[in-house]
This record gives structure tokens, C-alpha cells and sequence, in this order.
């Protein structure tokens, strides 16, 4: 396991969030944007100066996503949004996945290279049930289930050719690979591509750098794992908290690994014991990602 110092790794906003998710960096703006899950406010983080801002949410959002005609696409349990931060208005775009079945609600979130986004599922009253799937949201705003039996569809991403998707099936402990139809938008070949042992917490946030291969955070697993594309690890890095949810590459050169953390039900002690819990950490791994695409719809 590659060990990283207190000098590798810094705290760059001390955002003591519940539940850190989806950062992503808006290469345009030059800041790094993500959620704290749930209805919490939403981040925005600018290097360049250091200041950071939040934006009041009164919805349970989850997720973001990139939108290619300008703002954001807002992922929230019974809803997708299209969300303007300039004036924090948000606009209903798709309504729950199974109306019959509030308790399955949406969760993390990425869009395909077409510009078409990918929404995972969750039964919230029971996260351990099997009853997650994957959804494609089309430019039309039309749904579309392309896989299930998911017992918490978290984090997604994809190889930088478009053609595998990747989705941690978080309650189940394993990453499960996916041939993509990039001109079809489906899915087929469902496979394990990596296993988490009961020691290793749970696979959480993921997402592709620009050589092919995966990142995952390790819910309650104290570190983050980077697997080749055949789904040997490549190497594990140890993080001072608990719980590493997800990362986004920013920066000029796309080479600055941001990573979301979670505090979520700590006690005091734990506080003490894990002081950047909730917080945005950074670090250098030495590697580039990707722009992650933006919604075309």
C-alpha cells in the first residue's frame, strides 16, 4: 500500500461535510464543484485563490453532473434538475424512476461520452436489498433502465473509449464492468471486475483517469484503491478518515486528485480521532485524468 505523509496529502477546504460526493471540476470556471449528500448545502472550491462558497439547497440532492448548454444537471432522491448556481434556481428535467416505488431513490450519477447521463438507484428503506439499477437519461429527457440488481448502484464512470462502464455495487462489495454501447446506449457482458473483502469497507465513489484506470473510495475502509483495466490493483493509498468516498482530477493540467470525505454519524471522539473527516483533501498522484463529459440534454 503506497503510503502517503502529511505532506502528500492536504486539506484544502474544511468543509466538514456529512457526506462528500461527486466533485467534479468545471474546467472552464477553474473551480471544483460537489455535494453534501442528501439536501446539505452544495461547494464550490476555486484553487487559484482558496476561497470556497456554498450554495443553500432545499432538496435531497446527491449528485452532479455537467451540462453542456451551461449549470448543472442535480441529481436528488425523487428527481433530476436542471440547477443554475448564479441564481440557485432548480428546475424539475425527469421525475422519480418508479413512481409506484418511492422508496427507490437516486444516487451518484455520470454521464457517458455522448453526453448522455448515467443515475444510479437505491432503496433507501433498505439500501442491502438488490432493487438498485442504472438508468439512462436521454437528451430528450426520456428514462431508461440498462441494468439492475444493483443492492446500492453508487459510484459510475467510464473507460476513456467509452465502451465499459463501471459501477460499485456498493452492499454487495464488488465493481461491476459493463460493455457500453456508445451509439445505442446499452448495456450487455454484466461481470465482476473487483471484490472488496469484509475488511475493506465498501466500494463507494469511482472514477477513470486518462490512462483506463479506475479509482474507488473505500467506505468505512480508511482508503482509496486504483485498479488496471483487467482489475488487478495497481495501488492503494491510506487516508487519515474513514470514510473516502469520491475524487475528481483538476487543476491546469489535470493532475491534482481531489477527494471527498465523509463525518457522517461521528461522535466526538471520532471527531478528535479523525479531525479531517468531512473535509476536501488533495493530492498529486503523479497521473492525469479526464474532463468528465457534460450533459448534452
Amino acid at each position: 500500500m503506497q503510503e502517503v505523509s502529511p505532506n502528500d496529502i492536504k486539506q484544502v477546504v474544511a468543509a466538514q461535510n456529512r457526506l462528500g460526493e461527486t466533485p467534479i471540476w468545471d474546467p472552464e470556471e477553474k473551480a471544483l464543484y460537489w455535494v453534501d449528500w442528501g439536501g446539505r448545502p452544495t461547494w464550490r472550491y476555486e484553487p487559484a485563490s482558496g476561497k470556497s462558497t456554498t450554495f443553500p439547497v432545499d432538496l435531497p440532492v446527491t449528485a452532479l453532473a455537467r451540462r453542456a448548454s451551461g449549470g448543472w444537471i442535480a441529481i436528488a432522491f425523487n428527481g433530476l434538475y436542471a440547477w443554475e448556481p448564479k441564481t440557485n434556481h432548480y428546475r424539475p428535467i425527469c421525475g422519480t424512476a418508479q413512481p409506484a416505488k418511492p422508496e427507490i431513490c437516486y444516487n451518484d450519477a455520470a454521464v457517458d461520452r455522448q453526453g448522455r447521463l448515467l443515475v444510479g438507484t437505491v432503496n433507501m428503506n433498505d439500501p442491502f436489498l438488490p432493487e438498485g439499477s442504472v438508468y439512462r437519461l436521454d437528451l430528450d429527457g426520456s428514462l431508461h433502465e440498462i441494468d439492475s440488481g444493483y443492492a446500492t448502484a453508487n459510484g459510475i464512470g467510464f473507460s476513456p473509449d467509452g465502451r465499459t462502464v463501471y459501477v460499485a455495487d456498493q452492499r454487495h462489495r464488488q465493481i461491476i464492468a459493463l460493455d457500453y454501447n456508445p451509439t445505442l446506449g446499452t448495456a450487455s457482458n454484466r461481470r465482476i471486475f473487483a471484490r472488496l473483502a469484509d475488511d475493506e469497507g465498501m466500494p463507494d465513489g469511482l472514477i477513470v483517469d486518462a490512462e483506463g484506470f479506475i479509482w474507488n473510495g473505500h467506505w468505512d475502509g480508511w482508503k482509496l484503491t486504483r485498479y488496471d483495466p483487467d482489475g488487478k490493483i495497481e495501488r492503494q493509498v491510506r487516508f487519515p478518515v474513514q470514510h473516502v468516498i469520491s475524487f475528481a482530477f483538476g487543476g491546469k493540467n489535470l493532475d491534482a486528485l481531489y477527494v471527498t470525505t465523509s463525518s457522517w454519524d461521528f461522535k466526538d471522539e471520532e471527531r478528535k480521532k479523525q479531525p479531517w473527516g468531512g473535509d476536501l483533501l488533495c493530492f498529486y498522484p503523479g497521473i492525469q485524468g479526464l474532463v468528465e463529459p457534460a450533459f448534452a440534454g
